[in-house]
């Protein structure tokens, strides 16, 4: 049975529509490759909060699944992740870094907004070197582009499993 026929027998009113994996190979690789890439230098804790806070704006059920999983494996409190839709609201359970970092995530993943405005972005500037500034986006990148792939695939949640 292949991955989609798998999902579409879990997930029957909402099937996956094909598996990005095996069908551009060098596409999910090059990701792959670019989603490890973007978090380097960044403390893992605050990569997954980014990765949950953009999955959860562009309701991707497959991601938030993942990433909450890779949280709570890293040592993450379900608190804190149940927080991360309200950060803005508790604030208290979060860094100065954290927020800086959760707020331009949604800055910029959406867009349709306008452009992620200066005070914004100044705001992490601030508590982020320009090295680590250049990380963080590109790992906002990275996790927009995921979900939409699995928005648009329809990847089915539930399964994952964390390394280790």
């Amino acid at each position: 049975m292949t991955a989609v026929q798998e999902n579409q027998t879990r997930n029957p009113e909402h099937p996956q529509r094909l598996d990005l994996a095996a069908l551009a190979p060098d596409v999910y690789r090059a990701m792959a490759r670019f989603a490890q890439a973007a978090g380097q230098g960044l403390e893992p804790a605050l990569v997954e909060l980014v990765k949950i806070r953009a999955s959860q704006l562009n309701h991707c059920a497959f991601c938030l699944d993942m990433h909450s999983k890779d949280a709570l494996a890293g040592g993450e409190s379900v608190e804190r992740i149940v927080q991360v839709g309200a950060w803005a609201e508790s604030q208290h359970f979060f860094t100065a870094r954290e927020v800086a970092a959760l707020e331009l995530t949604e800055a910029v993943t959406v867009l349709t907004d306008g452009f992620v405005p200066d005070d914004v972005y100044e705001r992490a500037a601030a508590r982020f070197e320009p090295a680590e500034l250049a990380q963080l986006i590109a790992a906002i990148a990275a996790i927009n582009s995921w979900n939409r792939f699995a928005v648009t695939t329809r990847m089915v949640p539930g399964h994952y499993r964390p390394a280790g």
